[in-house]
């Protein structure tokens, strides 16, 4: 069937789209650009801050571009004079109950109110009064949360409750004292929250960010009696650089090793290899209860988001999770132990820095059963972001640094590791070292394609050893809610669960404002 398409008019220019489009939408089609402040595509689009007003001849008022439907013959004005002076106004009044420290703010520089009051030039604040004043709620290991930054754009909220199912935050109480907050107003740190970070993710100010740590990473650093450790995810390597002015994707390993010793680091290590041994666990875990027919499906643990979501909503179901602990915790369990025998280092001197871009590992490293004994496995959880603080308050120019390798005898690592950072990829390489100990020989394919993927969820039939077995990978917690709910309900016939608590398997800046 062919699509209807509407033909209208956006600044002169006639502009074809399918019926239904929005107007915001028609105009992005067309290149032409309209500001927007709460739009979330296909998450937030609700038209509750007005940035995207524009004016339609032959009707009263403004249009709400974001969620006013598009018309055949239409004609639309998105910059007049009225248009850009109460595009002014509503920056006026947004800001005007808004925190004013934007030069020491976390997102100054990469804030969107600032980026836009500095586009139509929102210099002074006409509209003094009664600002409201909010707690800050700093108890969560990961999130800070500051109500006097936030807009009640409600991004966080939709991202929370829509992409996560989770709902633990909305709109609390009524005019002037309306905020973003939880039941009852407690701390995230009491509610459901899982600390997968999505939130942060939506929000385009500072009232949601990571909670920093950099300051005690100083401290270690600059202690001559601390070894100091460093590990780093994969996903830091392709992200890092960014932060830097370099093109998105970019592969900065090198510099990064070679900036994280500038630091002051004692060893630079690739959390690739404590995903090795992950695998290594998780697959011979795998090959022990399918050989037993005992608690299967087996649903891997390596995101620290996800398993709080399953203690807290299905704990029925936590048979069902592997043993194993998350690659940087299993790496930092070995630096303490093994590699501190190794390097005739006493345990209690090593200081364990993780550079990771999932904040729920924050979370992760300070609960109990991450500790052996006196001593936690990681010590430290920095961001990606942390990180990027930290070379530019040691003044590195990291674009014009040389290469260097990550340390050794740790620093080695095979390539199953790296597909950790796609959906499905945790399974996968766990399923190539199944069918490798299985069968004893090498595999002449290695890649099991069929689990791979940014599908929300993804199931396949492998051929493992002769045998086949269901599997199943989700990403997101809206999607690893419908999963449980079958195995649940006894209508799973999976023995095997790959489950991430971030959608699309992205720990960080997947959200679209297009």
């Amino acid at each position: 069937m062919k699509e209807e398409l509407v033909t209208l008019t956006i600044d002169g220019q006639e502009v074809k789209a399918k019926k239904g489009t929005t107007i915001l939408q028609a105009a992005k089609q067309a290149g032409i650009d309209i500001p927007t402040l709460c739009f979330l595509k296909d998450i937030n689009e609700v038209g509750d801050c007005r940035m995207c007003i524009v004016e339609v001849e032959g009707r009263r008022g403004f249009a709400t571009s974001c969620i006013q439907t598009i018309e055949e013959g239409m004609v639309v004005h998105t910059h007049t004079p009225n248009v850009l002076e109460a595009r002014h106004v509503i920056l006026d009044l947004i800001i005007s109950n808004h925190a004013k420290d934007c030069l020491t703010c976390t997102r100054s520089g990469n804030c969107e109110l600032q980026a836009l009051a500095t586009k139509f030039n929102v210099l002074n604040v006409e509209f003094e009064g009664e600002r409201a004043e909010h707690k800050i709620d700093d108890l969560s290991p990961s999130i800070v949360r500051d109500f006097n930054k936030c807009i009640l754009c409600r991004r966080c909220v939709a991202a929370c409750k829509k992409v996560q199912k989770i709902g633990a935050i909305d709109c609390i109480n009524r005019g002037f004292e309306s905020c973003i907050s939880t039941a009852y107003d407690h701390s995230l740190n009491d509610v459901n929250c899982t600390n997968c970070g999505q939130c942060i993710e939506a929000c385009p100010t500072g009232a949601l960010h990571e909670k920093e740590t950099i300051d005690d990473v100083w401290i270690k650093l600059k202690d001559p009696e601390s070894y100091v450790i460093a590990q780093t995810a994969p996903a830091v390597r392709v992200a890092l650089g960014e932060e830097f002015g370099m093109p998105i994707g970019t592969n900065v390993t090198n510099k990064m090793v070679t900036a994280l010793k500038r630091l002051g680091f004692d060893k630079v290590f690739d959390t690739n290899t404590g995903a090795d041994f992950t695998i290594m666990e998780e697959a011979n875990e795998f090959i022990e209860r399918f050989k037993e027919n005992k608690d299967l499906p087996m649903i891997t643990s390596c995101s620290p988001g996800w398993v709080k979501y399953i203690e807290m909503n299905y704990p029925e179901l936590l048979p069902h999770l592997s043993t194993c602990k998350s690659p940087h915790q299993m790496f930092g369990a070995l630096l303490k132990t093994y590699y501190a025998k190794k390097e005739n280092i006493d345990p209690s001197k090593i200081y364990v820095v993780s550079v990771m871009p999932c904040i729920a590992k924050k979370f992760e490293r300070q609960r109990d059963e991450m500790k052996n004994g006196e001593f936690y496995d990681v010590d430290n959880v920095i961001t990606t972001r942390e990180l990027s603080r930290m070379i530019k308050q040691a003044n590195i120019e990291f674009t014009k640094l040389e290469d260097s390798e990550f340390d050794s005898p740790m620093g080695e690592a095979t390539g199953a590791a790296a597909i950790f950072g796609t959906t499905g990829g945790v399974m996968e390489a766990a399923l190539r070292t199944a069918q490798d100990t299985l069968t004893g020989k090498n595999l002449e394919s290695i890649d099991f394609k069929q689990v791979r993927g940014g599908d929300g969820i993804k199931k396949a039939t492998v051929n493992i050893a002769g045998t086949d077995i269901k599997v199943v990978a989700a990403s997101g917690l809206a999607n690893a809610q419908e999963i449980l709910e079958e195995i649940k309900n006894g209508k799973s016939d999976y023995q095997f669960v790959e489950i991430m608590a971030c959608p699309g398997r992205m720990c960080y800046g997947w959200w679209s404002t297009n």
